[in-house]
């Protein structure tokens, strides 16, 4: 961490927790909590991904659930050909290869949206990064072999060197590795010259265009790298879940990851994972109560939004309005 302090002891301590706490219950015979805390961590990866675009560079995605959907396609595809043949080329369940594609393509597919979305700006940007994640949606329900609306089973997860994807414990630890390499990654972008750039093109883009920065450039990278994160995070859940669909990528996703960074605190470096844990412990079980549990997102957005500057985290720190 560059600096300790508050907000910096409370990054560690509620890391600290989302570690142990779920290994406590797992050790007590509860696996529930296990299962719920490695779902958690890998939302949060994703959130993370797009609180670098959103949060320091002012970007409203809406279509960040593609790269979600390419990288649990990513290792479903792949396992898929293994068990029914066809397209030996890619059949394999060498996790090394899967998650390889599923940066790659996720980075790609980034690149290429990026460099086009970027030539608008405000509702423009928010409508064509929906536009396009809803083409790839379309594409896949579009391809019966792989499932289509039904989806698709993972019959055996990723293969990794020195991890087993079955054991839930280590699955937790993989996610939770990740998670903080995501944050440690977002974090050191943000105090480079690079994410100054970036920033500097959130608050008054001409200024930086008049410096001489070629702030386009700078978007593009982030987006990508965003993009990239995100795929990474993707092949994570499509080992957790060993299930995928094209509703994994539907615009209510994206809405969803943009709602767990607001709530948590956007350009923070813990915002994005609080907003996680407040959304996956809200659905989780306000759900088992209610069928109208979206309810109490909206009501807690929209107090966030009003009486706290800073989200949840402002909130822990003392921003509060």
């Amino acid at each position: 961490m560059i600096g300790f302090g508050k907000s910096s002891w409370v990054t560690l301590a509620i890391m600290a927790i989302l570690l142990v706490l779920p290994m406590v219950f797992y050790w007590n015979g509860n696996t529930f909590y296990l299962s719920l805390a490695t779902r958690l961590t890998i939302l949060a990866i994703a959130a993370v991904s797009l609180n670098l675009v959103l949060g320091y560079g002012g970007l409203i995605s809406f279509g960040h659930a593609a790269y979600i959907g390419f990288g649990a396609y990513a290792v479903g595809i792949p396992t898929y050909h293994v068990f029914y043949g066809g397209a030996e080329g890619i059949a394999t369940t060498n996790g090394l290869f899967q998650f390889g594609v599923a940066v790659g393509i996720s980075a790609l597919f980034a690149l290429i949206t990026g460099a086009i979305s970027l030539r608008t700006k405000g509702v423009y940007f928010i409508m064509i990064t929906m536009a396009f994640a809803q083409m790839a949606y379309y594409m896949f329900l579009s391809i019966e072999e792989y499932g289509g609306d039904d989806g698709l089973v993972i019959e055996v997860r990723s293969k990794l060197p020195l991890v087993d994807l079955d054991n839930p414990m280590e699955l937790f630890v993989l996610s939770y590795v990740s998670l903080v390499v995501a944050m440690l990654m977002v974090r050191t972008i943000i105090h480079s010259r690079f994410g100054m750039v970036l920033q500097g093109a959130k608050g008054n883009n001409e200024r930086m265009v008049t410096l001489g920065y070629n702030s386009y450039l700078y978007r593009l990278v982030a987006f990508t790298i965003s993009g990239a994160m995100c795929g990474f995070a993707g092949a994570l859940m499509g080992n957790f879940s060993s299930f995928i669909s094209p509703e994994m990528m539907a615009w209510s996703r994206s809405g969803e990851l943009m709602f767990m960074v607001i709530l948590g605190g956007t350009a923070t470096t813990l915002g994005p994972v609080l907003g996680s844990a407040v959304f996956i412990v809200v659905e989780e079980f306000m759900s088992s109560y209610t069928v109208y549990w979206h309810l109490p997102f909206g009501l807690m957005l929209i107090g966030i939004v009003l009486f706290v500057r800073g989200g949840l985290m402002g909130l822990l720190v003392g921003k509060g309005r």
